[in-house]
């Protein structure tokens, strides 16, 4: 029988030292394997959320028995992520770094948003040298300087012209980006994963030098309170956008037009950096309400009453995972055609894509005065979600992937007792 593993999970940003999907989906991966029975360190940089947030996280998340965090931190404060930002390299992190990957004998690392831990970090190996290395691209970090291909700071980009876009997005340019680091330490790396069959195509695409294979986000079935929802949060029908208020997410494309849908509400949950302007742009329009940043018990709730859930970013994302939360609740979605989100739909059937203001008011409209259209569409939606995008199914396909990489690697499972030691296949 397969014994439990060791798990290393490192990340820029963990809950509560986070902002965005992928820090949840790593906070959930944890907890999934140390439910399962399963040892987990996560190696998270404290510095590199307070270069972006001077204050404490506003929500706190509760740990689990089998996942050990480990808050990187230094007494230079902002002068260890920006270190690593320009060089690429560890830095002031990389003592600390090896002794947390020497510690015990891994059996898997996995590395995730690696920008202000450092790329040079992908060549590190463990003691032992039996680990299985992963890395999944929750966004275009590996190739985009900003992150986010948000072109000039106006557009998605369709054509590479970074020195340009990085000096306009106001961050320092890189200069590691134009040597070979990142070519050369990623061949460290087993295998590299994307949420979306889109970001793995948009890699391959801007000719990064390693093949990514897909694999999609989950959430836990525990979050799925369809069944035991609470009250209404009001009486009004309402549409609901949830993220990070940031310019890139397209709330004030909704805000622009709120006042063309009569009869419903917009509720917004979540902060960033464009609050204020959002606000703004909302004054004097009482069917747009802020609830601020919410946590995953409150946006449950919100979720299973809101006649459907609007993702209307203008940029490439990677997945979208306020599209599975919304699933499994039953709640069915509106997205823009761009990036993951139209494949999402496509593989669930669970709502409608839209490519213009038009389209995007006749979906608010057609789910608005169709109570068994929403029905239908949230139906299918959670049937994909429990076959594709719940813990069972994404452990599933996780060990599996580690059970592949381990035998093309060692010839051999090492946590696998039922195994013998066999030569590895020939390419």
């Amino acid at each position: 029988m397969s014994r439990p593993l060791n798990f290393l999970h490192m990340t820029t940003f963990y809950p509560p030292y986070s902002f965005g999907g992928d820090a949840m989906y790593i906070y959930r991966l944890a907890h999934a394997l140390g439910d399962s029975g399963h040892r987990v360190d996560v190696v998270h940089c404290s510095d590199a959320y307070h270069l972006l947030h001077p204050g404490k996280p506003e929500i706190q998340f509760p740990g689990h028995p089998n996942v050990k965090v480990h808050s990187l931190s230094s007494r230079y404060r902002r002068l260890s992520p920006f270190f690593t930002q320009q060089t690429g390299c560890t830095g002031l992190k990389r003592r600390k770094i090896l002794e947390i990957l020497n510690d015990k004998p891994y059996d898997v690392v996995h590395f995730h948003n690696m920008s202000l831990i450092g790329a040079e970090a992908l060549r590190f190996e463990p003691d032992g040298k039996q680990a299985v290395k992963l890395y999944t691209a929750h966004e275009h970090w590996l190739i985009c300087p900003t992150h986010v291909l948000w072109k000039f700071n106006r557009r998605p980009c369709e054509k590479p012209q970074c020195l340009r876009c990085t000096v306009l997005a106001k961050r320092p340019p890189q200069l590691w980006r134009y040597t070979r680091l990142l070519e050369r330490v990623s061949t460290h790396v087993d295998q590299f994963l994307a949420p979306s069959r889109f970001t793995a195509n948009m890699h391959a695409e801007r000719k990064f030098p390693q093949r990514l294979v897909h694999l999609p986000y989950f959430i836990e079935r525990a979050d799925d309170n369809w069944k035991n929802p609470g009250p209404r949060p009001q009486e009004k029908p309402y549409f609901l956008f949830v993220g990070r208020l940031e310019i890139i997410k397209g709330l004030q494309t909704l805000i622009a037009l709120w006042n063309k849908v009569p009869g419903v509400d917009l509720l917004v949950a979540g902060s960033g950096n464009y609050e204020t302007e959002l606000r703004r742009m909302a004054a004097g329009k009482s069917n747009i309400k802020f609830l601020g940043p919410l946590t995953q018990k409150q946006l449950g709730n919100l979720y299973y009453h809101a006649l459907a859930c609007i993702l209307p970013s203008i940029t490439y994302e990677t997945f979208g995972m306020i599209i599975i939360e919304a699933f499994a609740r039953k709640t069915p979605v509106i997205v823009r055609d761009l990036g993951a989100f139209p494949e999402v739909i496509d593989d669930s059937g669970g709502g409608l894509i839209y490519r213009t203001d038009e389209e995007l008011l006749e979906a608010i409209e057609r789910i608005a005065r169709s109570p068994s259209l929403r029905a239908k569409l949230g139906e299918k939606g959670y049937r994909k979600f429990v076959e594709k995008w719940s813990k069972e199914a994404h452990l599933q396909l996780y060990f599996d992937l580690l059970h592949r990489i381990a035998l093309g690697k060692f010839g051999y499972v090492p946590w696998d007792g039922n195994m013998q030691k066999q030569p590895a296949a020939s390419a």
